[in-house]
């Protein structure tokens, strides 16, 4: 089975381009959605977390306050590295896990979405990687319009992300999402239509 990674950097789109591959009938996996299950309530991760931060960065109702720590953690690499040790290896596990079904059931290929591809040193498990990318001044704009992030966060956020520049360098496929959506996903249908072909003769 063909593994595809799909990635960028903050702000750049990549659940858009993400969303078009699956109305074309991709299956995509979503890493931040296997983070989210990685810190359930109750989880070996959210007890860790619990013991790391202390109560004030949960909600009442028990989940981690993603927004609260959002904050800390770019605006403190230690603490963002202290995060990124108790959540990465089991993001990793579970992503893993359903690449193994999605193989058992037959699948000549699957996309994951992995935000912090390069920075965590993930590529090469997959067999292509796809850049979305932007302007760093559209990231800034779409994280303060879109997510209300202050300017201290997004630096931060954008300082623990490699440059777009750098990652497009290293893509087989790169996804200008600068322009009309019209035009984003016709480079997603070439793209998708590229990959069908690598898999078929793989």
């Amino acid at each position: 089975m063909l593994k595809i990674a799909i990635t960028g950097g903050a702000g750049s789109g990549k659940s858009t381009v993400a969303q078009m591959f699956r109305e074309l009938g991709a299956p995509v996996l979503d890493a931040d959605a296997a983070a989210r299950e990685a810190v359930a309530v109750g989880t070996p991760a959210w007890q860790e977390l619990r013991r790391l931060y202390g109560a004030e960065y949960f909600n009442p109702d028990g989940e981690l306050n993603r927004a609260k720590v959002a904050q800390l953690v770019f605006t403190d690499p230690e603490a963002r590295q202290r995060l990124n040790d108790i959540v990465h290896p089991c993001v990793a596990r579970e992503l893993q896990a359903r690449l193994q079904e999605l193989d058992e059931q037959g699948a000549a290929l699957a996309l994951v979405e992995v935000p912090l591809l390069y920075e965590a040193g993930l590529a090469g498990a997959y067999d292509r990687v796809i850049v979305v990318y932007v302007d760093p001044e559209d990231q800034v704009r779409r994280l303060q319009e879109r997510d209300g992030r202050g300017a201290e966060e997004i630096e931060g956020l954008l300082k623990a992300q490699w440059p777009l520049n750098d990652k497009a360098a290293r893509a087989d496929f790169v996804v200008d999402n600068r322009g009309p959506l019209r035009n984003t996903r016709r480079r997603v249908q070439e793209i998708w239509t590229e990959l069908q072909k690598i898999s078929k003769s793989s």
